[in-house]
C-alpha cells in the first residue's frame, strides 16, 4: 500500500469516532516503543546468566520483530511496523543516539590515552591497522560476490568495510570487563586504554567514510573537491571546539563546583549545544553524531557539572531512546537475504576475518610487549568486541546506500557473534582466581592471643557513599589503640555496576586510583568526598588509610569484598547496613534496597575473617563525635554479652575500645534467673521455614558446657585486664526483649555492640521463633535494628569468623525437661540439606 507521508496525522480522534490509533503516527510510536522495550528487557533477562551486554538483547529483539521472524507475517508487519512509520521511529531513535554519543564523548578521557603508554598504544595501533587491511580485502570479495554491492563508490565501500571490521566498542567492552571483574587487572587496564584510543580513531575514520560517501550510489563520480572540503570543514570544526568551546565549558564547570549548585541555564545551554553541534556536522556533510561526540569531549571530566549532565539525560536516553535505535537496526536486518551456500560462506568469511584480524594482530603485538601468552590472547578476544559502535557504523552505511540489505545483514550478524562470544571465551581462557576457599582465617580473638605489637590490625571498611563516612571514622577511631599494634585501614567504595553511562566514569576513576590499593591518597587530586574525608582522617589520626573502589553488579559484589579481605589479610570487615539513618529523626531510615541487603548476607556467609554490620543512627554525627586520640569528647559504647563465639568477639572489640582515652565502655552481661535451668531449649532444623523471615543458627555440633566455660574465661580475663577502665554490669534476664529495648531506647549509649549469636545461649534461643525483620543480624541485633521501636543508639552486630560455623539453617524451638537434654546440645547436632519455602 502506497502512503503519502504528508497525509499522516499525529494523533487520532479515538475509536469511538471511528479512528484506528495504529493509523496515526504518535499512538503507533507508543505501541512500537512499548513492544520493543518489553521484548528487549525480556531477552536481556534471559541472557543475564550468560553475562551478555544489553545491546545484544536489543539487537536480537529488533531482528525477531523485523522481517527475519515475526515480520514474515505481512499483516503484522504492515500494521505494527508499516514503511511510513520508519522515518518517525528512526528520527526519535536518532535523538537518543545523538545524546548517547555525547555521553560517550563525556566519559572518554583523552588524558587517559596520553597516560596509556607505548604498550597500550602499540596494541591499539596494530589492533586497528590489521583488521582494517583485512576488511579492505574482504570488501573486494563481497563486491564481486554480492549482487548490487558494486553500486557504491569503490573507495567509500573499502573504507566502510575496513572501519566495520576494525572497531572496538569502548562502552560495551567496559561493561564486559566489569562483569568479569577484570577492570582493575593488568589485562583490563590495557584493554580499556587501547579501546579508548581505538574509539577516537574509529570516529575519525567514520567521519572520513561519511565524507567520501555522499549519497552512496555514484559517490565515485562526484568531484573529489567535495570530499576535500568536507574533511577540511570537519577538521576546522574540531579545532574550533577544542580551542574555543572547551575553555568555555571549563569556565561553566568551574562555576558549578558540585552537582547541587549547577545553574539550570547552563544545563539547558549544554543540551542545546549538543543539538547545534550535531546540526553543524550534518551541515558540513559529516553525520550529526560526530558533532555530539566532539562536544562531549569538550566537557571537563569529573566534578559536579558532568555528574549533573549525566543525571539529567542518561536514564531517559539509555533506557528508552537508545533501545529504539538498536531495535531499528534489527528491523532493517533481514536474515532471509542471506540465501544459498555462497552467502552463508561469505558470513563465515567475514566473521573469521574480523576475529583473526583483531585477535591475531593484538596477540602478536602483545607478545612482543612481553605480555604472557594467556593475557595476550585474552586481550585479543576483548579487543574484538563490537556491538554498539559497530551498529552505528553499519546503519550509517545503509543510510548512505553504501551497504545493501544482504551485506548489512551479514555485518550485523558478525557484530552479534563477535560480541556474544567475548564473555564465554574470556571466562574460559582467563579468569583470575576468586571465590575459592579462603587461605587466611582471621578474627580478633586470635589476634589477642599473640604478641599483637608485632602485627598490624587490618580492617576492611566498606562504604556506599558520603553518608557512611562520619559513623565509620568514629568507629575506626574508637577501635584504635595506642598501646597495641598499628591499625591499617582499607576503605572500599562499593559502586553498583548498571547499564548507566556513569558506571563507565566510575570505572575510570577507579582505574586512576589503582588496584587493589594505592599506598596513600594523592593530595589535592581527589574530587570524591569519601576520599577527602578519609585522607583528612589518615593525616590527623596518623592512620594508614588505603582506598579502592569495587564496581560490580550486586549479585557478585561480595566476591570483590571477600577477595580483598583475603588478599590484605584483614582481621575484620565492616559493612554498612542496607538501611541508613537520614537525620530527620531516629526512626527516619532510608532503605538502600534488598540488593544491598543481599550483598551483606553473602559477605557474612563467605568472608575469610570476622564481619561487623553497622546500623548507623547518627554515630559520629552528633556532639559526641570523636575527633582524634587526644580528644576529651567521650563516645559511650555498650557491649551486650549473652555468650557464645560471636559475643566473645564483641567483647574482644570492646577490650580494644577500652584503651582509647575518649571512649567510655560499658559491658552488660545478661544472666539467667535462678531456677531457669528447669527447662532447656532445643533448636531443630526446619526446612519449611524461609531464611529471610526466620533466624538461622549454625549446624555445627556444640558442647554447651565447654561454651559456658569459654564465656566465663573471656569475661574473667576482660574484668581482670580492664576492670578499672570499663563498667561491668550483670543483668538478670527476666525478659530479654524488653531489657535490650530499654538499653537501646535509653539514649545512654552512642553505640551498642552485640554478637550475631549463631551459637545462642538459652536466653537467645528463646527468641528463635520470633518474627524476624532482619534475620541476618541475629535475634538481638534484629531487635535493636528494627524500626518503630524507638531505638536511638547505633548498633554494631559482630560475627566471629569460624569455618566450622559457616553452615546455617532456620530452626524450630523445642522445649524439653533438663533430663531429656542431658547431651548438652542446644543447637542442630548434624548438618542437613534443607529447602526453604519462601513465598
Amino acid at each position: 500500500m502506497t502512503v503519502n507521508i504528508t497525509s499522516i496525522s499525529t494523533s487520532s480522534n479515538g475509536v469511538w469516532q471511528g479512528d484506528n490509533p495504529l493509523d496515526f503516527a504518535f499512538p503507533l510510536l507508543i505501541v512500537q516503543t512499548t513492544l520493543i522495550l518489553a521484548l528487549s528487557r525480556f531477552l536481556a533477562f534471559l541472557l543475564k546468566p550468560l553475562r551478555q551486554p544489553k545491546v545484544i538483547a536489543e539487537i536480537i529483539g529488533g531482528i525477531l520483530l523485523g522481517p527475519s521472524a515475526l515480520g514474515r507475517n505481512q499483516n503484522y508487519l504492515h500494521r505494527i511496523f508499516p514503511s511510513w512509520s520508519t522515518p518517525i521511529l528512526e528520527s526519535v531513535a536518532s535523538i537518543g543516539l545523538l545524546f548517547f554519543l555525547f555521553l560517550v564523548g563525556l566519559e572518554l578521557d583523552l588524558s587517559s590515552i596520553r597516560r596509556s603508554g607505548r604498550k597500550a598504544l602499540s596494541i591499539a595501533t596494530v589492533g586497528i591497522t590489521l583488521p582494517f587491511v583485512c576488511g579492505v580485502g574482504v570488501a573486494f570479495v563481497l563486491r564481486k560476490s554480492v549482487d548490487g554491492a558494486d553500486k557504491a563508490g569503490y573507495g567509500t565501500f573499502l573504507v566502510f568495510m575496513g572501519v566495520a571490521l576494525s572497531i572496538t566498542a569502548f562502552p560495551v567492552l567496559a561493561r564486559i570487563l566489569a562483569e568479569l571483574k577484570l577492570l582493575t587487572t593488568r589485562v583490563g587496564e590495557t584493554a580499556m586504554a587501547a579501546a579508548a584510543f581505538n574509539d577516537v580513531v574509529a570516529w575519525i575514520l567514520l567521519a572520513l567514510a561519511v565524507a567520501l560517501a555522499g549519497d552512496g550510489e555514484g559517490g565515485e563520480h562526484k568531484s573529489p573537491l567535495i570530499s576535500v572540503w568536507v574533511l577540511l570543514s570537519g577538521v576546522a570544526f574540531v579545532i574550533f571546539m577544542m580551542v574555543v568551546i572547551k575553555p568555555a565549558m571549563s569556565w561553566v564547570a568551574r562555576r558549578s563546583p558540585d552537582s547541587h549548585s549547577v545553574d539550570e541555564a547552563y544545563i539547558c545551554l549544554t543540551l542545546a549545544g549538543v543539538m547545534v553541534s550535531g546540526f553543524v556536522t550534518d551541515l558540513i556533510g559529516i553525520h550529526s553524531i560526530f558533532g555530539a561526540f566532539v562536544f562531549g569531549l569538550t566537557i571537563p571530566k569529573g566534578g559536579g557539572f558532568s555528574e549533573r549532565l549525566i543525571e539529567r539525560i542518561e536514564d531517559f536516553v539509555t533506557g528508552l531512546l537508545l533501545p529504539l535505535y538498536f531495535a531499528s537496526s534489527g528491523l532493517k536486518t533481514n536474515v532471509a537475504k542471506i540465501r544459498g551456500l555462497e552467502a552463508w560462506g561469505l558470513l563465515v568469511l567475514v566473521i573469521t576475518t574480523a576475529c583473526a584480524g583483531k585477535i591475531v594482530g593484538t596477540f602478536v603485538v602483545a607478545m612482543m610487549c612481553m605480555i604472557p601468552a594467556r593475557e595476550s590472547l585474552t586481550l585479543g578476544v576483548l579487543m574484538n568486541t563490537k556491538g554498539l559502535v559497530e551498529l552505528i557504523v553499519l546503519n550509517i552505511g545503509k543510510e548512505k546506500k553504501v551497504l545493501n540489505d544482504e551485506i548489512f545483514a551479514i555485518l550485523v550478524l558478525m557484530a552479534l557473534f563477535t560480541t556474544f562470544m567475548t564473555t564465554p571465551i574470556v571466562m574460559t581462557i582467563y579468569k583470575p582466581v576468586r571465590g575459592g576457599p579462603a587461605r587466611t582465617h582471621r578474627r580478633l580473638r586470635d589476634f589477642s592471643s599473640v604478641d599483637s605489637s608485632k602485627y598490624d590490625l587490618r580492617i576492611l571498611a566498606c562504604v556506599h557513599g558520603p553518608g557512611n563516612v562520619p559513623s565509620l571514622i568514629s568507629l575506626i577511631e574508637a577501635t584504635r589503640s595506642a598501646k597495641k599494634s598499628q591499625l591499617k585501614l582499607y576503605v572500599m567504595r562499593l559502586v553498583e555496576l548498571t547499564e548507566r553511562s556513569s558506571s563507565i566514569i566510575m570505572v575510570q576513576r577507579a582505574r586512576k586510583n589503582g588496584f587493589p590499593f594505592i599506598n596513600r591518597f594523592r593530595r589535592g587530586q581527589s574530587d570524591d568526598r569519601v576520599e577527602v574525608a578519609f585522607e583528612a582522617y589518615g593525616q590527623l589520626g596518623r592512620v594508614s588509610v588505603r582506598p579502592t573502589t569495587a564496581i560490580s553488579s550486586l549479585s557478585t559484589m561480595h566476591e570483590d569484598i571477600c577477595h580483598v579481605a583475603e588478599e590484605k589479610r584483614a582481621t575484620m570487615v565492616i559493612l554498612p547496613f542496607h538501611k541508613q539513618w537520614k537525620g530527620e529523626g531516629y526512626e527516619s531510615m532510608e532503605n538502600m534496597g534488598n540488593g544491598w541487603r543481599g550483598v551483606n548476607q553473602r559477605v557474612l556467609k563467605n568472608s575469610p575473617c570476622s564481619v561487623a554490620v553497622l546500623v548507623d543512627r547518627g554515630f559520629g554525627s552528633g556532639p559526641q563525635q570523636t575527633r582524634g586520640p587526644t580528644s576529651t569528647v567521650t563516645q559511650r559504647i555498650c557491649i551486650l554479652f549473652f555468650g557464645g563465639p560471636d559475643d566473645r568477639e564483641a567483647l574482644e572489640l570492646g577490650a580494644r575500645m577500652a584503651e582509647h582515652p575518649a571512649v567510655k565502655v560499658t559491658v552488660i552481661r545478661f544472666v539467667e534467673k535462678d531456677g531457669s535451668d528447669s527447662k532447656d531449649i532445643i533448636l531443630r532444623p526446619s526446612p519449611e521455614k524461609c531464611d529471610e523471615q526466620s533466624y538461622s543458627f549454625s549446624t555445627a555440633a556444640m558442647d554447651r558446657q565447654k561454651e559456658k566455660e569459654l564465656d566465663e574465661i573471656a569475661t574473667a580475663e576482660f574484668k581482670s585486664r580492664w576492670g578499672g577502665l570499663v563498667e561491668y554490669v550483670e543483668k538478670v534476664a527476666s525478659n530479654v526483649v524488653e531489657g535490650v529495648l530499654a538499653i537501646g531506647k535509653s539514649g545512654d549509649y552512642d553505640l551498642v555492640v552485640v554478637g550475631k549469636g549463631r551459637f545462642p545461649s538459652t536466653m537467645v534461643a528463646e527468641l528463635a521463633e520470633r518474627q524476624a525483620e532482619h534475620a541476618e543480624l541475629g535475634p538481638i541485633g534484629d531487635i535493636l535494628a528494627s524500626s518503630g521501636q524507638g531505638i536511638v543508639s547505633s548498633v554494631l552486630v559482630i560475627q566471629q569468623h569460624d569455618i566450622a560455623h559457616a553452615e546455617e539453617v532456620p530452626v524450630s524451638k523445642v522445649v524439653n525437661s533438663k533430663d531429656a537434654t542431658s547431651n548438652g546440645d542446644d543447637g542442630p547436632s548434624k548438618r542437613r540439606e534443607v529447602t526453604n519455602d519462601c513465598v
